[in-house]
């Protein structure tokens, strides 16, 4: 029986929601497919057998992938956040991403094949931020013109 946790992100897949999570499950850390559902008998989006729910964890977030159909696609107004520590780190999940169907976007969000949206942070940028002042100021400025984010771009805005 799949535990389920009391708080779990919900996100609204076409029918590829089996496809998506065993993708991220082999991209991110502390990521898994815990358990795949499948339709008990037809109904408006899927047939009887299809994967209906999907349980998985996404750097440890618990998240269910339903195959809902087309009626709600993905928008930016969802999106994982995934904090890095080194550029290589940051290149290895941006390229991941882009790399299997998605496409790149600005200030280090990109998407994936499936639509859903990823923020490909480094600590630096989030750190910089939050320091505020004319730090904040100037590593904003340096992200507002990349795509992916490159750490020593923003470390070196941070320091003037």
């Amino acid at each position: 029986m799949t535990h389920i946790a009391k708080n779990t992100v919900c996100i609204w897949f076409d029918r590829e929601a089996a496809d998506a999570a065993h993708f991220y499950a082999s991209v991110f850390p502390d990521s898994e497919v815990r358990a795949v559902h499948r339709a008990p008998m037809d109904n408006p989006s899927s047939k009887k057998g299809d994967v209906l729910v999907v349980h998985f964890s996404v750097c440890g977030v618990s998240c269910i992938g339903l195959n809902g159909g087309p009626l709600f696609p993905q928008t930016e107004a969802f999106s994982f956040q995934i904090a890095t520590d080194t550029q290589e780190e940051t290149d290895r999940y941006w390229n991941a991403i882009v790399s299997n169907g998605g496409q790149e976007s600005a200030c280090g969000w990109c998407k994936d094949r499936w639509g859903v949206n990823w923020q490909i942070t480094p600590r630096t940028l989030t750190e910089a931020l939050a320091a505020g002042g004319d730090e904040a100021g100037r590593a904003f400025a340096a992200m507002m013109s990349m795509r992916k984010i490159d750490i020593a771009a923003i470390d070196a805005a941070r320091r003037g």
